[in-house]
């Protein structure tokens, strides 16, 4: 399964593609899309949308994943990074791609153990779980590790689906919730 992971961002959009084969990782491909501050707010999103196409386009994965927009103190930043998250979605649902969104305290803990992990900790993690000569750059270790989080979570998220149906399962009412079972 090849799965591209999108970190959004206004001025730097990470992106990381990595094939995935049961415990398996390996690299594909990453880099960092990065937008001119000097221009107007509607050719900023069409430059994220327009690349993120052609990146699909190009290395053709299987699913997407995308981090999801956290509230912070500035108002103000917040809805800018929330239209360059829309860009990105928009992107990726234009090219028939199926979308999962995670948080960033979910990517962290799926890729370092831990969710208050530092992006220093997350590019080394993502350099060693890719096998990689150096660390990736902090937007697309960041988009890598997004990617990653996907590979171990969906396998069992596909596995809850299957049994869904089971007796035991509907009793006890268990399901996945934001990557964790409940």
């Amino acid at each position: 399964m090849r799965i591209l992971g999108v970190d959004p961002g206004l001025r730097r959009t990470g992106f990381g593609v990595i094939e995935s084969e049961g415990p398996r990782l390996r690299y594909v491909a990453s880099g960092t899309i990065v937008v001119p501050a000097d221009d107007d707010l509607s050719a900023r999103l069409k430059i994220i949308l327009d690349n993120l196409r052609q990146v699909v386009r190009d290395t053709a994965p299987d699913f997407a994943a995308v981090e999801k927009v956290f509230v912070n103190t500035n108002p103000a930043s917040t809805l800018l990074l929330g239209q360059a998250r829309g860009a990105a979605l928009c992107a990726l649902a234009d090219t028939g791609l199926p979308v999962h969104e995670y948080t960033a305290l979910q990517i962290k803990k799926s890729v370092v153990g831990t969710g208050r992990a530092a992006k220093t900790q997350v590019q080394s993690m993502v350099q060693h779980l890719l096998s990689l000569d150096g660390a990736p750059a902090a937007d697309a270790a960041d988009a890598l590790a997004c990617a990653i989080c996907h590979a171990h979570i969906s396998p069992m998220a596909d596995r809850l689906r299957e049994h869904g149906s089971h007796p035991a399962f509907a009793r006890r009412g268990t399901r996945l919730r934001a990557g964790r079972l409940v």
